[in-house]
């Protein structure tokens, strides 16, 4: 069968208006987190609620997405008013990276995906490789300088702890404070919205001019062949597509040509980096931490890919994981 030739304009705008559509209410929903976390939140309870020793603290911070499930497209903002409130920089990076896979929505969303086809396993390697994936990052941020990886404008934020009665007496004080958090979602969901809509028109143009032309499709067989680069490749379309968390199961499920672990390693990668979230993150990281960790993020992926490739095969025989 003979792929139609991509339209050279409504299907752009058919695919800015889904990904638009499919984001933003994430991106409200996190401005609205943000601005609850700002006004009620007390600086440095953060540090009371994690563990006091680093390490713990990380592991700990790579799990609340169990407890606070959020996708990519809410984290960010979510993620700087944290930050500012107190939360270390490392179990915030964890937090950020792990949210969006370790959370039980995603784990459900890819169980249902792939009904048939290992379903358990799946959903299982897809949690534990972002879990594992996203404290490793969260280790490696909190050898750094706060200064060194957050914008001068997240850095000015950070709130010096007030004192146990100056919190006692804003708790009496609803109607300002509820003035504050909706001021604060307003200034975060403008600011995060602006880096948000060009990385979704950049995601447009490259999905349906780009990686859908019949002549790339022709060449996808033999890509998917190739187990030096079909993970790429796979990683590469999940940082282009620019799906959300919850819903790109269901789109690489579907798949016929590329094998279990390159598409694991799709539902990775996508929901840590792709093309919307390197301008969110660029809204609370300075660039080369941007960089930094976006090259960390695809060599991490591409080398759990391969381990996972070796222990494919003995997981399918292991009686757990039958669904």
């Amino acid at each position: 069968m003979t792929l139609p030739a991509p339209s050279p304009s409504g299907d752009i705008f058919f695919a800015f208006l889904s990904i638009l559509l499919e984001g933003a209410p994430f991106i409200l929903l996190g401005a609205l987190i943000s601005g609850a976390i700002d006004a009620w939140l007390p600086s440095g309870a953060m540090d009371r609620l994690l563990p006091k020793r680093a390490f713990p603290a990380i592991l700990v911070s790579g799990l609340l997405g169990v407890i606070f499930p959020v996708c990519e497209c809410a984290i960010v903002p979510v993620i700087r008013r944290l930050v500012q409130k107190g939360l270390p920089l490392g179990c915030a990076m964890t937090y950020m990276l792990a949210a969006p896979i370790v959370n039980p929505i995603v784990a459900l969303s890819t169980w249902t995906a792939f009904t048939g086809r290992d379903p358990l396993l799946m959903m299982g390697s897809r949690v534990g490789l972002g879990y594992v994936i996203a404290v490793v990052a969260g280790l490696a941020a909190s050898r750094f300088r706060a200064s060194s990886i957050l914008k001068e404008g997240v850095l000015a934020g950070i709130a010096i702890p007030v004192p146990v009665e100056g919190v006692e007496a804003a708790r009496t004080d609803h109607g300002r404070k509820f003035v504050q958090a909706m001021r604060t979602a307003q200034r975060d969901f403008l600011d995060v919205a602006l880096y948000f809509v060009v990385g979704v028109a950049i995601a447009s143009l490259l999905k349906t001019q780009v990686f859908y032309r019949p002549s790339l499709q022709e060449g996808m067989a033999a890509v998917a062949g190739n187990h030096w680069i079909a993970s790429p490749v796979l990683m590469a379309m999940a940082f282009v597509l620019s799906l959300c968390s919850t819903t790109d199961a269901f789109i690489i499920a579907a798949d016929n040509l590329f094998p279990a672990v390159a598409k694991l390693s799709f539902l990775v990668f996508g929901p840590m980096l792709d093309l919307k979230l390197l301008f969110l993150y660029s809204t609370v990281l300075k660039p080369r931490a941007v960089a930094g960790m976006a090259g960390f993020l695809f060599l991490a992926v591409y080398a759990a890919g391969f381990g996972m490739e070796a222990l494919w095969p003995w997981l399918q025989t292991l009686t757990f994981m039958k669904p």
